[in-house]
């Protein structure tokens, strides 16, 4: 099958443990079209309103999906067609709706669906395919070429070096950005008996699972969507996986966490749990779109972590994790680490001053500078 039509038409929800069957329900929610899959223009599944016969014993009988486009839309959104990118296209598409009345109508906000490099490649582990941009290379060219007016990417795909012509000021509120430890057997990564695999493509998360764990073992190539690595799990091809805690609250699929893991134990990947939505520079009206629904606090953190990771010069064959936030005196308090490939070394650092945006683009350079001396040459196996 292919993989939009995998990922778009199962359900939101993959449950790990036994739960009553019930209705599924795919409806129309707006103007959706798709690029790069082979499959018809087909609706939005969504959890909010949808028109519905019931039969006498409350069961649905059927849905009927309407593409609508019956006008131009004000604003096309580019994303990827997993349904964790799409809840945030929708979460996007909602937050502008809240803020402009002239985009509430039916038709104003077209999703256009974008399948990405990475998505097409799920034989291999991301270190091993190599470059930047995996998942949002060709979001970013339909946005050059003007085909989308706006992207909408998770903030840790997104290469320290945006392409020509686009810029993103505008960061949404964000999520918890800790890891969920997702297991059916265990309560955490401790409690794992020596020996157990845990799944993970992110060589941050195994690093810092080795580090600590060592008698554990680590899945690289676990790749796919949220739904498929939990039915892989659920499948047994791994004892336990991880998991960003923020995709699966955006998903509402808390209920497959068996714990959460503290920042002291798991910190979290530069930009884990931000959404970043980016505009051509030369567009004022997207440009002025965005700025109303720029979380700023938000945007200043994920800066800061950025320059870490720039400083660094990251890339999905590096491990790197940072994590900067507002602490209870409203200063910026910033950590960062850095892996040596083998795990077996682990350097961490931190930061704290003013919450203002040059101060902290100092703060994560300075880290990283810091982290590079300790290092020295040969630590990350180059």
């Amino acid at each position: 099958m292919d993989i939009a039509t995998s990922s778009l038409s199962q359900a939101h929800k993959v449950v790990l443990t036994r739960q009553p069957c019930s209705r599924v329900n795919t409806c129309s929610l707006g103007s959706v079209s798709v690029i790069g899959f082979s499959l018809p223009q087909i609706s939005s599944p969504d959890l909010a309103k949808c028109r519905r016969k019931q039969s006498s014993s409350g069961f649905v009988k059927a849905c009927v999906a309407v593409e609508q486009k019956t006008r131009t839309a004000i604003i096309r959104i580019g994303t990827r067609g997993s349904p964790l990118a799409l809840a945030q296209a929708y979460e996007t598409r909602e937050k502008l709706k809240s803020k402009h009345p002239e985009l509430i109508e039916d038709g104003a906000i077209h999703i256009e669906i974008i399948k990405t490099t990475g998505d097409k490649i799920l034989s291999q582990p991301l270190a091993d395919i190599g470059g930047k941009g995996l998942f949002t290379k060709e979001i970013d060219e339909a946005l050059i070429n003007g085909h989308i007016d706006i992207a909408v990417h998770s903030m840790k795909d997104v290469p320290t070096y945006l392409p020509e012509k686009t810029i993103l000021p505008c960061n949404l509120l964000r999520e918890d950005v800790r890891d969920a430890f997702i297991c059916l057997t265990a309560a955490s990564l401790a409690d794992l008996p020596a020996g157990s695999v845990v799944g993970t493509a992110s060589l941050r998360r195994k690093s810092q699972i080795l580090h600590k764990y060592p008698a554990l073992h680590v899945e690289e190539n676990f790749r796919g969507n949220v739904q498929t690595r939990l039915a892989k799990l659920k499948g047994g091809n791994v004892q336990a996986t991880l998991l960003a805690l923020a995709g699966l609250k955006r998903m509402s699929m808390t209920e497959n966490v068996a714990s959460i893991l503290s920042l002291d134990e798991m910190l979290p990947a530069v930009a884990q749990g931000a959404i970043g939505i980016a505009c051509r520079s030369d567009d004022d009206k997207m440009a002025n779109y965005l700025a109303s629904l720029n979380h700023e606090e938000t945007r200043l953190a994920i800066s800061c972590e950025r320059a870490f990771l720039e400083t660094l010069d990251g890339s999905c064959r590096t491990p790197i994790a940072g994590y900067a936030a507002k602490d209870e005196d409203g200063n910026c308090f910033f950590r960062g680490l850095v892996a040596s490939p083998d795990s077996t070394k682990v350097l961490e650092t931190s930061r704290k001053g003013p919450y203002v945006y040059e101060d902290m683009i100092k703060m994560g350079k300075d880290a990283g500078q810091e982290l590079l001396s300790r290092a020295g040459p040969g630590f990350f196996g180059n």
